[in-house]
């Protein structure tokens, strides 16, 4: 029994991971990736009402505190121009 209670955590904690490296690799594709990927990615980080909610909690994030910081970091790139060189 404990061995399947192990598996099931790490399943989980692995589960977890996985989505973490979506989002990240989103986060990535819109801040430098090829154009037509980084629109694609901030319609997802910024628009999407459903998936991006999903993936965000099966991640362990909160999706409002997830998109409160992507938009305060779109904001930055946007008005520093400096800044946003550091990630083209």
């Amino acid at each position: 029994m404990l061995e399947t209670a192990m598996g099931t955590q790490t399943d989980v904690v692995s589960e977890k991971r996985l989505w973490q490296a979506v989002l990240l690799t989103t986060i990535q594709e819109w801040m430098c990736g090829p154009l037509r990927r980084k629109r694609q990615a901030e319609e997802y980080l910024f628009e999407d009402k459903k998936d991006f909610q999903t993936v965000c909690k099966s991640a362990g994030m909160d999706p409002d505190q997830m998109r409160a910081k992507l938009n305060r970091l779109r904001i930055r790139l946007l008005t520093d121009p400096p800044a946003a060189a550091l990630f083209s």
